[in-house]
């Protein structure tokens, strides 16, 4: 079975945060595939809320650790009677499970017997979009666009707005900026230090600081909250990301998933990549504000950088560099 007959529908997707937010529009793109069908997502349970922004998408959400919770999710998948698997996670555990569901038609990203339907192989460097984009276009779906727009409830919409009217923000300029990054990637952090000249510059101009992140970042936020801003640390489920980002004037971040979801709300995003690709995993429609240095030793992709390196990768990158981005973008005024 490909696109066209009717079934539930399984996707897979269990994270992380940011290739979850990169994997919404090709998701959206399975559940047009699929009008009259039940189309259910399984993911982790901290990424349900962001999925459910999919009008008309089921989400399930099951730990991904821990024997007790693989026995229930091992009994939930052969109970639905799934008519066809997309696995968009690509995992051995994405694998067991996609085989475990006996569905008619099963989609993946590599060929064997997991999968009755799998691209070609390739190893190209391509983004992660457009290997997604593969997957589907080998179950018979079409690609999703580049860029994707995700939906905000108007609830959501109006208690953000309330938020900001309560901190004095309402039709402030606002800079969303995420200092924070995965515990264990503390490679892909911008210096604090960075982010605390950069801001403070760009509060002298006139523009308000928000600092976002999740609430293992108020230590954080808390220090650079002291020089300027708002510490928003925990404020924001993440469709509610999506919601502030529209009523900002750009951001800048690390990589990381929030990165993706305000790009996600259209939102001029300057993301600071050292250990990781970027080629790979920016953020879609946003290649051109990716802030990097060019060190012999990037990417690494290791998460802690070795101490004979010194982080060049982000200690080389001055906040000199990228307010010049800022301005040439026209994002801020030149004070020269």
């Amino acid at each position: 079975m490909t696109a066209g007959r009717a079934g539930n529908i399984l996707v897979i997707k269990l994270g992380a945060l940011g290739d979850v937010a990169l994997a919404m529009p090709h998701i959206a793109r399975i559940q047009a595939a699929f009008p009259q069908d039940r189309v259910i997502l399984l993911t982790a349970p901290e990424y349900t809320p962001l999925a459910a922004a999919l009008p008309g998408l089921e989400v399930a959400g099951f730990p991904r650790k821990g024997f007790l919770a693989m026995t229930r999710l091992l009994r939930w998948l052969l109970a639905q009677q799934f008519s066809a698997v997309y696995d968009l996670q690509g995992s051995l555990r994405s694998r067991i499970m996609t085989l475990l569901t006996q569905a008619e038609t099963r989609v993946g990203n590599v060929a064997g017997i997991t999968y009755t339907h799998a691209p070609a192989p390739a190893d190209d460097g391509a983004h992660a979009v457009e290997v997604l984009n593969r997957v589907l276009e080998a179950g018979g779906i079409a690609a999703a666009a580049d860029e994707f727009r995700l939906p905000v409830a108007s609830a959501l919409q109006t208690g953000v707005d309330d938020w900001l009217q309560e901190q004095g923000l309402q039709n402030k300029p606002l800079v969303l900026m995420h200092a924070g990054s995965s515990p264990r990637w503390p490679s892909k952090r911008w210096p604090a230090r960075y982010y605390r000249e950069l801001a403070m510059d760009l509060a002298a101009r006139g523009l308000q600081v928000v600092w976002l992140g999740a609430y293992s970042d108020r230590a954080l936020n808390r220090t650079l909250a002291t020089a300027t801003g708002t510490d928003a640390s925990g404020a924001f489920s993440l469709p509610e990301l999506a919601a502030l980002a529209r009523r900002s004037v750009f951001a800048i971040t690390n990589d990381s998933g929030p990165m993706h979801i305000l790009a996600s709300a259209g939102l001029p995003v300057f993301a600071c990549f050292g250990p990781t690709d970027w080629r790979r995993s920016h953020a879609p429609g946003q290649a051109s504000r990716v802030l990097t240095v060019g060190v012999s030793c990037s990417p690494c992709r290791l998460p802690v950088c070795p101490p004979q390196h010194h982080h060049a990768c982000m200690q080389d990158m001055i906040p000199a560099r990228v307010l010049a981005e800022l301005e040439a973008e026209g994002h801020v005024r030149s004070e020269k």
